[in-house]
């Protein structure tokens, strides 16, 4: 039989029932208390949407989600041109792995000529 540990949320074995099974540990939280949800300042991806002169209004949901985009983005774009750097043998990220990571991705066909 399970039984709630005191004061702990978490469920282990009661003593007596034949088994050595371990306790299960209780979960850590998936975010800490004060933990940033974005890793840029919202505050400047903010300044960068009004310098639009297209934008009159910008919800803090949308700058989040712009912001989150734009991590996620950044990170794609990294591990790509990492491995264009792995190829040449190197760990070091050069322009040119950036220009190479364009150029091989359909995805980032956007970006072309905007390294020049």
């Amino acid at each position: 039989m399970a039984a709630l540990a005191a004061g702990k949320g978490a469920f282990r074995e009661e003593e007596g029932t034949g088994g050595d099974a371990a306790a299960p540990q209780p979960h850590a939280p998936t975010s800490a208390p004060g933990a940033r949800l974005s890793r840029l300042p919202l505050a400047r991806v903010k300044a960068l949407v009004k310098a639009d002169p297209d934008v009159t209004l910008a919800g803090q949901e949308a700058i989040f989600i712009l912001a989150r985009a734009a991590e996620l983005f950044v990170e794609t774009i990294a591990k790509d041109a990492y491995c264009c750097a792995q190829q040449g043998k190197r760990k070091t990220l050069q322009r040119r792995d950036l220009d190479n990571a364009i150029e091989a991705v359909d995805e980032f066909a956007f970006l072309e000529g905007t390294l020049d």
